[in-house]
């Protein structure tokens, strides 16, 4: 920590005996001028930020705040991240995961669905409850893609952050905000890219389930075998009530072709912009 002496408060002056007060007969000042710029100074920086609270509260962003998230998830979160990654890159973390869910959280709202605010789970990521992803495929193609696309957002400014500060911690949130949108475009659903697949070719699941099962065998872990486990059964879930549900699924399913080649363009474009990310924010690792 910097101990630097100048961002210490002021010490307190010895109040001046009276012989040094009255030499002359004449009151000395009992502020001195530096003490009275600095007061001036905090006096400006304290109006500011009056100022700015008045405009968050006019706009209602703090009355919205506890209502788009859970405070105590986000701090379990940030305490679990902490441990592995330090605070600084926990917190950045933890604001990309709720910049993705949050544009889940919008496109469901655009819906008319009454959505929760992301529920934050320790070293598996966040969640958003709904009752339901649309009345269609369409829609619900719409919800999955919304939080890839504004997660993409938020890390794309980690970027620019980076040029503007030189920090390496900026560049390294942008690769992992990169990278996590990118998975999230798996064409299996509980996924995103499961998501958007229903809305242009569902069989494509079985593709997206397929290709979990490398993931397993070259990079072990709970959480990718979790997300395995879980595709598995609502991969299977979801083909058997499309071919038993009847009339009801068939018009859950049909897509214009038109609507079709839309999310299959935004889908594509996704992944080639997240490619093209990972690709410009890589930090080489050096052994020294």
């Amino acid at each position: 920590m910097d101990t630097n002496t100048k961002w210490l408060p002021a010490p307190w002056d010895t109040p001046p005996t009276p012989a040094e007060n009255h030499d002359d007969g004449a009151p000395q000042p009992t502020a001195p001028r530096e003490r009275r710029r600095q007061s001036g100074i905090r006096g400006r920086i304290s109006a500011i930020g009056a100022a700015i609270l008045a405009l968050l509260t006019k706009f209602k962003v703090l009355l919205l705040l506890p209502k788009v998230a859970s405070t105590g998830t986000i701090l379990v979160s940030l305490a679990a991240y902490a441990v592995l990654w330090g605070w600084s890159f926990a917190a950045g973390f933890i604001a990309l995961l709720f910049v993705h869910e949050m544009g889940h959280v919008i496109a469901l709202r655009r819906e008319g669905i009454k959505a929760s605010g992301p529920m934050f789970i320790p070293f598996l990521g966040a969640v958003v409850a709904a009752r339901s992803l649309g009345n269609n495929a369409l829609a619900e193609a719409r919800v999955g893609l919304a939080g890839p696309i504004l997660g993409s957002i938020g890390a794309a400014a980690c970027i620019l952050i980076w040029h503007v500060t030189g920090n390496d911690l900026w560049r390294a949130l942008a690769y992992t905000g990169f990278f996590l949108n990118l998975f999230n475009l798996l064409p299996v659903v509980p996924l995103d890219g499961g998501r958007a697949m229903a809305a242009m070719a569902p069989w494509m699941w079985f593709l997206g389930f397929a290709a979990l099962i490398p993931l397993v065998i070259l990079w072990p872990n709970p959480i990718i075998l979790l997300i395995a486990v879980f595709a598995g059964f609502e991969t299977y879930k979801r083909w058997q009530l499309r071919r038993s549900g009847g009339a009801e699924q068939q018009a859950y399913y049909r897509v214009r072709p038109l609507d079709r080649a839309l999310v299959a363009g935004v889908y594509l474009s996704l992944i080639a912009l997240l490619v093209v990310g990972m690709h410009a924010t890589l930090l080489a690792r050096t052994i020294s």
